[in-house]
């Protein structure tokens, strides 16, 4: 065999420039949800597919399962960090050799038209105009599930993507008992509790202020604004194109105190784990998140477990005054705290209370699967959709705008990413009360705007460790179990009982 380090070296050099593409066609896909101006549309659809289908090209040439093949048996000792990377390198060359280039091509051209489509259609509520769109969306996942294979429900290829070895017949029970016991907790607060007084979140809020306790979050939370930026988008987002260059998103509405503050420490969290990433494993395989439902434990725990705790409120309740001079004047931390964490079914998923979190994405979940099973036409989703929302929420839905046009995932192709935002929850709090037991004055950190030490934990035990475990061993090692739904649902029962004494 040649010399390994030469070797090595080559192998490293190419993937570095795979990566490179990629990170080129996240900038075009940022800045088209960003700062693109609408006629850009038609030639950002060709760039973005042609830079994708270039990308693939460069992965899947045959060259690369030789060079992997090469690696793998050589006689020179490896570390088990190359290991490790040859490994799970050689996992994303063999999925990626199973989708053909012009497919590939097609779903980011498809990706980028429907996107445009969804904007629109959003704006104005009108699905027939986003329909077409979906519909080439959907038939473009099944093609993919069947390129990449899969023995149960076509939709498990697509969960693979985003949470390695979880299936539908593993989620089914799962977010079937999920939503029984949180509708259970939210029924028992609605028919026993009233709600907190909160008539004076009804206001105007400056969008300009609340842009500017966004970004002081941040800066406390940790996120490196030299290396990373945030920006407005219609929905809220996170991507990065390496560790020093991490992107998010957030939105504000001058009717909505809290919307940009959770939307921007939902992202935050994402981030932070972004930019924690080890400096060797720039621009290779490594430096990636285990799964999305760890990525989302880290946003989740940033904005639910942290952003909505009496500590942190009593720490930004003097701050957020100060940002709304004369309209808060009277409303002490534990007001800001009630009113952050009401239970109160909602339209909007993003907005929805951690009781009824969940349910929005059951619904989510049980639509995807039935459109990629083909038992549900297109055509029929917001029927579907408006149902499932009395069913579990107990809501009628207005227009379609506040129903299934408001998340951006169907118009990307993500089907399989929801279930993971439950999936997050879950991890969250498993890996909050890990961190309580080796921090125990961690309330006293967060109460004085110190969140150091819960950052640095974390970067420790999650963030520097990319792709070197699954969400599993990492949730045993970190946590000393495995995944459970128990942690959750116990902090959960214990902070709103706490709340409302049901």
């Amino acid at each position: 065999m040649p010399d390994y380090q030469a070797e090595w070296k080559r192998f490293r050099q190419a993937l570095n420039e795979v990566y490179d593409l990629r990170a080129a066609i996240a900038l075009l896909q940022w800045d088209q949800e960003v700062f693109m101006p609408p006629k850009g549309a038609l030639a950002r659809g060709c760039q973005l597919a042609t830079l994708s289908a270039l990308a693939h090209r460069a992965f899947t040439a045959p060259e690369w399962g030789e060079r992997l093949d090469k690696l793998a048996g050589a006689d020179h000792a490896i570390s088990t960090d190359e290991r490790l990377l040859i490994a799970e390198t050689r996992h994303d060359y063999l999925r990626a050799t199973r989708l053909p280039e012009s497919f590939v091509h097609a779903f980011a051209a498809a990706q980028s038209a429907a996107y445009e489509a969804w904007a629109h259609a959003r704006a104005q509520s009108d699905f027939a105009a986003f329909r077409p769109h979906l519909e080439t969306m959907v038939e473009l996942a099944r093609q993919k599930a069947d390129y990449l294979g899969y023995e149960g429900s076509p939709y498990d290829a697509l969960l693979e993507e985003y949470e390695r070895g979880m299936t539908v017949a593993q989620l089914r029970p799962l977010l079937a008992d999920l939503a029984a016991a949180q509708g259970a907790l939210a029924g028992r607060i609605a028919a026993n509790n009233p709600q907190p007084d909160a008539g004076w979140l009804e206001q105007e809020w400056n969008e300009e202020a609340q842009w500017k306790l966004t970004c002081r979050v941040l800066r406390d939370m940790g996120f490196d604004f030299s290396a990373g930026r945030q920006d407005r988008s219609l929905h809220p987002f996170t991507t990065n194109f390496d560790l020093c260059d991490v992107r998010i998103t957030t939105r504000t509405n001058p009717r909505e105190l809290f919307s940009a503050l959770t939307g921007s420490m939902h992202e935050g969290g994402h981030a932070l784990y972004e930019q924690g990433f080890l400096e060797n494993d720039r621009r290779t395989t490594l430096a990636e998140g285990i799964s999305l439902g760890i990525h989302e434990s880290q946003s989740r725990m940033w904005e639910n477990i942290i952003g909505k705790s009496l500590p942190f409120w009593k720490r930004y309740a003097p701050i957020v005054r100060q940002a709304f001079p004369g309209q808060l004047d009277a409303v002490t931390p534990e007001q800001f705290y009630a009113a952050i964490n009401r239970v109160q079914p909602s339209l909007i998923r993003v907005e929805a209370d951690e009781c009824t979190y969940n349910l929005h994405i059951v619904l989510r979940f049980e639509i995807e699967v039935a459109l990629i099973e083909g038992d549900l036409a297109v055509a029929d989703v917001p029927g579907a959709w408006n149902e499932k929302m009395r069913r579990y929420l107990g809501i009628d839905v207005p227009d379609d705008a506040r129903g299934c046009l408001q998340d951006i995932h169907w118009a990307h192709g993500s089907m399989g990413y929801f279930p993971t935002y439950a999936l997050g929850n879950l991890y969250a709090a498993q890996l909050f009360e890990a961190m309580s037991r080796d921090l125990p004055e961690l309330w006293s950190f967060v109460e004085a705007g110190d969140f150091g030490p819960l950052r640095e934990w974390l970067r420790i035990r999650v963030h520097q460790v990319g792709r070197r475990k699954t969400a599993v061993a990492l949730l045993q090692d970190v946590t000393g179990q495995p995944p459970s739904a128990g942690p959750f649902l116990a902090y959960l029962t214990r902070k709103y009982e706490s709340l409302y004494g049901s």
